[in-house]
């Protein structure tokens, strides 16, 4: 079992920053993959970025350039820092976890991140 827990959520105005974190604790083995999701009122939850534990990465097109995520392997967090920040980025965030040894997939209780315009 994999627990994460997730931070950084809050009231923004547009145009600015926000970092939000994601903590797993518990069976988490060297090969896995960790990543950020957002989910707004009426809309399916939508991949915004990636992350392998080599550092490999991917995004959305809609944040590109704007958002950058990273993970720290020893404390097994990954963090989203999310710029220039645009009232269609409001949503709530969760933090997903795959563990790629045995295909397990694990979400956080998701952080609600609100720009206002």
């Amino acid at each position: 079992q994999v627990q994460l827990v997730e931070s950084g959520g809050g009231l923004v105005q547009a145009g600015g920053s926000l970092r939000l974190s994601c903590a797993a604790s518990g069976s988490i083995f060297s090969i896995n993959t960790m990543a950020w999701y957002r989910q707004a009122p009426g809309n399916q939850r939508d991949l915004v970025a990636g992350i392998t534990n080599g550092g490999s990465t991917n995004y959305a097109d809609s944040v590109k350039g704007r958002f950058a995520i990273s993970r720290d392997n020893a404390k097994n967090t990954v963090y989203l820092q999310m710029n220039s920040l645009k009232p269609e980025d409001t949503a709530v965030y969760y933090c997903k976890f795959t563990d790629l040894n045995d295909g397990m997939t694990y979400w956080g209780k998701g952080t609600l991140v609100t720009v206002s315009s």
